[in-house]
């Protein structure tokens, strides 16, 4: 709104400007003599020029006058455009955004309607979605089409900052459904379109507790969590599972069988789980052996508690993730593939998933 009156005080003050001058120009322009052809009679100090009552009578005033409009307009403008200056930038760094947003949301459409399916696999909302993959049976050699669940990227800045999701779209997943999209990867946008697309992306976070609205990334609010309803969501579902596994005789009680819920959720299709990464055959719904690794490392065989001796390293671990080539655990180097969960956990719920993986 401010920005808009600031253009408009800005053109008046041109137009008046431009007018100004246009009348100052008519009204001059007659007061030299033609052209005659002759030096002498044109000559400065022999043509006769106004006498001092007209100098200093009419004419003057005028002039003065004029003056005077063209000092006022200066002396409110420049004030006006200092005070407006800031909400007119603000303004068009919103609307500089908001176009971004739309660039991006039309990128992140189906293709059927122009965009390049980001809605197919992660939704028309980003709430997490199926794509059509095939895989390779390691033993058998056999290929078979699957179904392979697509994260929620409606809260993709709880888990990684913007460099690291730029990483993603322009490189892609190996071993999944994700393709790399960014030209330096081998894919079809340009720096500008994935730019356009990360915008989309912040727009569609699940709005965080605790931080402004345009704060999305981690890194500029790092005390954001997930609001209470989405939180209960996630409990809620931990609870149902880890009833299930008491159900199963796998445990006495649903506290002891939270680890294990909370690393094979199943919701906003396993953005929030542990095992589509370090389960094989997870993502696609014919889990193998628990944490034997896949996209991520190995965490059985005692491998988890010999790379983070101190179990506190291990949730200090988790609840970050990695930062590209920044040292973790014993020897460990991170890549900013590993997501951080302590926006999106409790540290009760990120503790249970360390002593259950500890304990594979």
């Amino acid at each position: 709104m401010f920005a808009l009156a600031t253009t408009a005080i800005a053109w008046v003050i041109f137009v008046v400007t431009l007018i100004g001058w246009i009348v100052y120009y008519f009204a001059n322009r007659n007061s030299a003599r033609n052209e005659l052809g002759s030096e002498i009679e044109l000559a400065a100090n022999r043509t006769p020029y106004y006498d001092d009552e007209i100098l200093e009578g009419k004419r003057l005033e005028r002039v003065q006058f004029i003056g005077l409009l063209f000092l006022v307009s200066i002396t409110i403008g420049l004030p006006l455009y200092w005070v407006f200056e800031p909400s007119r930038m603000a303004g068009a760094t919103t609307d500089q955004h908001d176009k971004f947003v739309n660039y991006g949301k039309a990128l992140f459409a189906t293709t059927a309607e122009g965009g390049f399916n980001c809605a197919g696999c992660h939704g028309a909302s980003g709430g997490g979605g199926q794509a059509a993959y095939t895989i390779t049976d390691a033993k058998t050699r056999e290929i078979k089409a699957v179904n392979w669940n697509a994260p929620a990227v409606n809260s993709v800045f709880y888990r990684y900052d913007e460099s690291e999701v730029r990483f993603i779209l322009v490189y892609g997943r190996p071993f999944s459904p994700m393709s790399p999209w960014g030209l330096a990867g081998g894919g079809p946008m340009n720096d500008q379109q994935i730019q356009t697309l990360i915008e989309y992306l912040k727009s569609l976070q699940i709005t965080r507790v605790g931080c402004a609205p345009n704060e999305t990334d981690p890194k500029t609010c790092p005390t954001g969590i997930l609001p209470d309803t989405e939180q209960k969501r996630i409990s809620d579902a931990a609870g149902l599972a880890a009833q299930k596994l008491v159900d199963a005789g796998r445990y006495a009680t649903t506290g002891a069988a939270m680890g294990e819920a909370l690393f094979n959720l199943n919701i906003n299709s396993g953005a929030y789980s542990c095992a589509r990464c370090h389960t094989t055959g997870w993502s696609w719904g014919d889990p193998g052996v628990p944490g034997q690794g896949a996209f991520g490392w190995n965490l059985t065989g005692g491998s988890t508690a010999a790379h983070f001796p101190v179990q506190q390293d291990q949730i200090n671990f988790i609840k970050a993730g990695s930062e590209n080539g920044k040292k973790y655990g014993l020897q460990g180097q991170g890549s900013g593939r590993m997501p951080g969960f302590g926006n999106l956990l409790t540290d009760e719920q990120i503790k249970s998933i360390v002593e259950y993986t500890r304990s594979l």
